[in-house]
């Protein structure tokens, strides 16, 4: 038999397995850079997606507030034209609005003019309400395809994933979700407890959760906001410090 018959199932394999390698694996750089940690192991870094939600996202900014902690909001375009006074107060109270699409699609699937439209208007739409263009985008379901990295580049925007996705848009108890975001206090435990200096090395997390429901408004994820009661204090006296992904990354322009 021909070898090159032999190999060539090895080699469709191989490429199948980088190729969804570099959509979804949050370390991978393959399909454009991406931030995926925060460059101390002090800092974490508070994400939520899917937003601007009526029902849940003004008890989030509140909840914030009482902790003094900011955050990065990814926020999907079609809601923001619904809700634009709600992310007028985000971005007021002084957390960081990112790009996460106009309509929410599996990127993987879209092609080049539709991903690019996706990232346009949702873009139109922030600055519309803010008077400021994103410099962050996340990717619906993390998924990137080859030529995503250029148009989020060429649009002046750097891509964001996470470290830990605990999983909050299902329906589960609360304890399961507050046990889910455990590995957060088991680092910060690691790296910063006395006696225990953290190593040049060591990064911090990258938390994403979910303030919306991208397939409509006034989804409830009053399980995230649950969990967070819980652990914004006890991660605070672990000695984290609650950051935006601009303070998160000195890559990201001002």
């Amino acid at each position: 038999m021909n070898p090159l018959l032999l190999a060539a199932p090895v080699v469709a394999a191989g490429f199948a397995g980088l190729t969804a390698y570099g959509a979804r694996h949050p370390k991978s750089q393959l399909f454009g850079p991406t931030i995926f940690q925060t460059d101390s192991p002090r800092k974490l870094a508070l994400t939520f997606d899917d937003g601007p939600n009526p029902a849940i996202t003004p008890k989030l900014l509140e909840l914030l507030d009482r902790h003094k902690a900011k955050a990065t909001f990814f926020v999907v375009g079609k809601f923001v034209r619904d809700c634009p006074g709600l992310l007028k107060d985000t971005a007021a109270r002084g957390h960081t609005i990112g790009n996460h699409t106009e309509t929410h699609p599996n990127l993987f699937f879209c092609g080049h003019g539709e991903t690019r439209s996706e990232l346009l208007r949702c873009t139109d739409a922030i600055f519309h309400t803010t008077h400021e263009e994103p410099r962050l985008f996340r990717p619906p379901f993390g998924y990137r395809s080859p030529w995503l990295g250029e148009i989020v580049s060429q649009n002046r925007m750097q891509g964001v994933i996470w470290t830990l996705i605990p999983g909050d848009w299902r329906a589960k108890p609360v304890a399961w979700l507050t046990a889910r975001m455990q590995p957060i206090a088991d680092h910060a435990t690691k790296n910063l407890s006395s006696g225990n200096a953290p190593q040049s090395q060591a990064r911090g997390d990258l938390l994403c959760l979910h303030d919306g429901d991208y397939k409509h408004l006034n989804g409830d994820r009053s399980h995230t906001l649950a969990a967070l009661e819980y652990w914004l204090p006890r991660w605070r006296d672990l000695g984290l410090e609650f950051v935006t992904i601009t303070q998160a990354s000195g890559s990201v322009e001002a």
